[in-house]
């Protein structure tokens, strides 16, 4: 495969904006899980589930509450890649990427 800098720059251009349509989606998905595994988790301390199915509940919505800085970090991380190589990147202004 040919190194990132000798690719044609429209194609460079739709994998760095997939790119970031990716992570932009993988963020709102651990914000919306949080969201839902709080709720059910409320539920089941409501309906006086077992302690260790809560607790274990609680791990895994502490893993997807741990997941949201580090999706939206590497989705800023993306936006900044991106916006440098379309301001560097003259070849590219007629692209159908470009918005």
């Amino acid at each position: 495969m040919p190194k990132p800098s000798s690719m044609d720059p429209e194609r460079l251009l739709m994998v760095k904006a997939k790119t970031l349509q990716r992570l932009v989606k993988e963020a709102s998905y651990y914000k919306k899980e949080t969201e839902e595994n709080t709720a059910k988790l409320e539920q089941m301390k409501a309906d006086g589930k077992d302690e260790y199915d809560i607790k274990k509940f609680a791990e895994v919505l502490e893993e997807s509450v741990m997941m949201i800085p580090d999706s939206e970090n590497r989705k800023n991380i993306a936006v900044e890649d991106l916006r440098q190589f379309v301001e560097g990147n003259d070849l590219i202004q007629d692209s159908e990427w470009m918005i």
